[in-house]
């Protein structure tokens, strides 16, 4: 559980917090497997036997102060009891996480026999493919699923689906796929008129991985497009001719939810269903209207990155919640470059648990490689996160050191060879576990005794962090121009109140206004990264304007994505990392400021930009034409390069680029620094130096 705040030291009091016009709040990673300074949890048993504070519910931690027979809450201050049991287990610290460590990770007993639980754990995995598609859509998601298989543990059960203007269930237990069909009713409040159930038993369709691999690995190729003429003869005629339909998404999902969860609460403890998408859904209930985007909006004079975020129908919302409620997580996968409102079909991935991933073309598409990452890491569920804070957090009472717990509960499936692991003695290789967990984590926090220690205590990755989830949430609200303008708003607030509290401005020293206002924290280095990250953001595709040609589904998937980044990952993204090299074995520069300037200046032959989702190798026009291109696998730049690709969520493109010879675009597109902040392109003038000369500006007539 990684935890940073915005500022390391807290602030005296109301008045030090709003004068300073910095953001007060905490990320959390809830399941990451270390703290942010890399520490593991203490690992223990006993998290239902451990002692809670009578009145605020904050648990027993190394903060607190302990007694003979009882113990003060370290968060609001009050004297517990201890049970005869507590003073027991007590009277030998070492033997017990919570004594040794504020971050714990302690087991839970769970509820039923033996049996239930074994049943329970063991993991399930449903392919639903869109079959109106193209053979090479399809091609992509066969690679995808090989790659799957390969990444799920023995004994884990999968079952493969698929869907158009009908629902196809694959009996894959056999030598031979065997495939049965319910036709999809058309109209928009329609349901199938035969449950799964009764098609194939469910146990019939979810088929042993470690037994029938070679059985899963035929069925899928099998799988192949319908044909225009089956779909548009199933879907019939729109009323001005046009023949439409032939994607039945909607109704594909909530009969797969509701046959999975058929055995909720006594059979399987989580379900995963992989939705692979090519195309908007368009035919039966949850079918999106995708004309709404398109030249209408010229016309009727509305705002498309307003009228374009907000989900055109609940139906994917509503169907979430049925997911969460039988126990199903969906994972979508979008290979498309059309669009297809993901405005409104976040919400099955996003509120169920699961991810949304986009992908726009099939050629260069990663979604092999995301599956098999996805599925190698670990995954919690039935999550449960609380906050507490002490009485300091409310401004005003910072007498006491201030303190907050995050309690996160949490199920886990552990596989055989983790359970092997922790008995120390040979289980069943296809035997799963659930585990519950109490993972919990108390921090306690320095008071600033003035305005200097504060603005030094700020992490401009945190603030980053909070920042990109509010212009989000304003985005979502009333629109990307409204979420810009709040951007903008913080930033020259945030420096009217420095340069006030700082004293930096004198009225009366003969000098203009305009001369002695600092727009770049000259005296603050904690801050000094703000500008230029306020600066990319507003050039991030997050929050380009529509007729710049940001794709709404490009927008919303970023959205998604940003949202779920710990901070450094999220700084990668908006601002990123761009290093140099002198070889292939030597770094000349850890940084540079994104702008041609900066490459021209450092006279190195070798750039390395990690933009998150894209890693670009550039080789100057000027290098050495005896340096070897591109870099040799066991060189430093590779062996950096290949370090951050094992730990990203999703796999990152590489390129690579000679200068003078490869079209150097998609790494000049990063070099935002001499590029306009509206978006305009190349200007007379450099980008970001023009945007501190508005927002000094902007701050000189905040200040009068």
């Amino acid at each position: 559980m990684a935890v940073r705040a915005t500022v390391s030291r807290f602030p005296v009091d109301t008045d030090a917090r709003e004068g300073s016009g910095l953001l007060w709040g905490v990320t959390v990673t809830p399941f990451a497997a270390v703290d942010e300074n890399g520490h593991s949890p203490a690992f223990g048993s006993g998290g239902d036997i451990l002692p809670r504070c009578e009145n605020c519910w904050a648990y027993f931690n190394t903060y607190c102060e302990l007694e003979q027979w009882a113990w003060s809450c370290s968060l609001c201050g009050t004297l517990n009891g201890l049970s005869s049991a507590a003073v027991e287990r007590y009277s030998l610290p070492k033997s017990c996480a919570e004594m040794c460590s504020s971050f714990v990770d302690l087991e839970l007993p769970l509820d039923g026999s033996s049996e239930e639980a074994a049943m329970q754990a063991r993991p399930v995995y449903v392919a639903a493919v869109d079959l109106s598609s193209s053979e090479e859509f399809l091609e992509l998601t066969k690679s995808a699923l090989l790659a799957a298989l390969e990444a799920l543990a023995p004994g884990s059960l999968f079952g493969l689906a698929t869907f158009s203007h009908k629902l196809g269930l694959y009996d894959i237990q056999g030598p031979i796929p065997v495939v049965k069909n319910v036709f999809i009713p058309p109209d928009a409040e329609g349901t199938l008129p035969i449950g799964l159930d009764d098609v194939m038993p469910l146990l019939q369709f979810l088929a042993p991985v470690d037994t029938c691999k070679d059985h899963i690995a035929s069925a899928l190729e099998t799988l192949r497009p319908t044909t225009s003429w089956e779909r548009t003869t199933a879907a019939g005629q729109s009323l001005d001719g046009v023949l439409i339909g032939g994607r039945g998404f909607g109704v594909a999902m909530e009969a797969l939810c509701n046959y999975l969860g058929s055995e909720y609460g006594n059979t399987f403890a989580l379900a995963r269903i992989f939705a692979f998408l090519s195309g908007p859904p368009d035919y039966g209930a949850g079918q999106l209207d995708t004309r709404r985007y398109g030249e209408q909006y010229a016309s009727k004079g509305e705002d498309a990155d307003r009228a374009l975020l907000p989900e055109q129908t609940p139906f994917y919302k509503d169907l979430a919640a049925v997911a969460v409620q039988a126990g199903v997580c969906v994972d979508i996968f979008a290979v498309t470059n059309e669009y297809t409102d993901l405005a409104s079909l976040k919400f099955l991935s996003i509120e169920s648990g699961g991810s949304l991933f986009l992908y726009t073309s099939t050629e260069d598409s990663t979604l092999p490689q995301d599956m098999y990452r996805m599925l190698s890491r670990p995954y919690a569920f039935g999550c449960v996160l609380r906050l507490r804070t002490s009485t300091e957090f409310k401004p005003g009472n910072s007498s006491d050191v201030p303190t907050i717990q995050i309690a996160f509960q949490y199920s886990v499936v552990v596989p055989p060879e983790e359970l092997s692991n922790l008995a120390g003695v040979s289980t069943n290789r296809t035997i799963h576990s659930l585990k519950r967990r109490l993972r919990i984590r108390t921090l306690q926090f320095g008071v600033a005794e003035n305005i200097n220690e504060l603005y030094d205590s700020c992490d401009p990755e945190v603030v980053l962090s909070l920042l990109v989830h509010k212009v989000i949430l304003a985005s979502l609200d009333e629109g990307v121009r409204e979420g810009r303008v709040l951007l903008q708003e913080w930033l020259v607030i945030l420096i009217a109140q420095y340069n006030d509290a700082l004293k930096l401005v004198q009225y009366n020293s003969g000098l203009s206004l305009r001369s002695q206002i600092d727009v770049a924290f000259s005296q603050c280095p904690q801050l000094q990264p703000l500008p230029r990250l306020i600066f990319a953001l507003l050039r991030n595709p997050l929050l380009r304007f529509h007729e710049e040609g940001v794709h709404p589904d490009y927008r919303i998937y970023l959205q998604c994505l940003f949202s779920v980044l710990e901070p450094s990952s999220l700084h990668r993204a908006v601002y990123p990392v761009l290093t140099s090299f002198a070889t292939p074995d030597k770094q000349a520069y850890p940084r540079h400021s994104l702008s041609r300037a900066a490459l021209i200046t450092s006279g190195s032959p070798i750039f390395f930009l990690d933009a998150f989702t894209i890693l670009v190798v550039f080789y100057s026009s000027t290098a050495d034409p005896s340096l070897p291109f591109p870099p040799p696998h066991d060189c430093l730049l590779r062996i950096t390069i290949n370090k951050l690709k094992q730990e990203r969520c999703i796999t990152p493109k590489l390129i690579f680029i000679r200068g003078g010879l490869d079209d150097a675009s998609v790494f000049e597109n990063f070099l935002i620094e001499e590029q306009d902040v509206d978006g305009s392109g190349l200007t007379s003038v450099m980008g970001f130096v023009s945007f501190l000369e508005d927002i000094t500006q902007k701050v000189l007539e905040f200040m009068k």
